[in-house]
């Protein structure tokens, strides 16, 4: 991780975790670096989204809003992903994520992504495979939450 962001890397870690450090630096060519200072909103939720982020350093808010509350929905790292699923089904974004402190982020399009994939095609399949074991990780994480509050809401049912 570069401090003044003057020279910034892709860490190996996340999704980045099976590439090499040439490889890293490679792929930083496909996208940007972008600073996200706090409170500034990256996604908007509703808006057109098509770009894959990757947190280098920081921590980010995704949540929805509402007139009456915000809720928070995930809070996302350094070596986490978000934008992943627009990459491959193009959307509008299902939240909204704003940073909570100062953050650096690596931002990605699709067309950046095939045309490093094209450059690149062994580590694009490491690269893809990544994405895919994060989005994996991520779907069972939402399942084992949703049995969860099946089990608990069958539980205060019966109780009730």
């Amino acid at each position: 991780m570069s401090e003044s962001f003057d020279r910034p890397e892709i860490p190996a870690a996340g999704i980045m975790a099976g590439l090499d450090a040439e490889d890293r630096q490679l792929l930083g060519d496909y996208g940007e670096f972008l600073p996200v200072h706090p409170d500034q909103l990256l996604i908007t939720e509703g808006k057109g989204q098509d770009s894959l982020y990757f947190v280098i350093s920081g921590v980010l808010h995704v949540h929805t809003d509402t007139k009456e509350k915000r809720t928070l929905v995930a809070r996302i790292g350094a070596g986490e992903t978000i934008g992943e699923v627009n990459l491959f089904d193009p959307d509008t974004a299902s939240a909204s994520v704003t940073a909570r402190e100062f953050a650096q982020v690596w931002k990605a399009n699709k067309a950046d992504l095939e045309a490093f994939m094209s450059s690149y095609p062994t580590a694009a399949a490491k690269l893809l495979s990544g994405i895919l074991a994060g989005m994996s990780a991520r779907l069972r994480r939402m399942n084992e939450k949703l049995a969860t509050r099946e089990a608990e809401a069958a539980f205060q049912s019966f109780w009730s």
